[in-house]
């Protein structure tokens, strides 16, 4: 098993090289875990409440 971790801030083009990758990668031989899967659900906040948030800091990820 090989595993390959992607990170980078916010905007930084993580996304981006994924998919290029799995593009590269044989059909059903890779698994891909978002880590925006992880990030606290802020559908509550408001707009200007969710401009504030940071989320690149470690407290917006559950």
């Amino acid at each position: 098993m090989l595993i390959i971790g992607i990170a980078g801030g916010s905007g930084s083009g993580k996304t981006t090289v994924v998919n290029e990758l799995i593009k590269q990668i044989p059909e059903n031989t890779v698994s891909v875990i978002s880590q925006d899967a992880y990030y606290f659900d802020n559908g509550h906040l408001s707009v200007e409440e969710k401009r504030q948030i940071n989320f690149d800091h470690p407290n917006s990820i559950e």
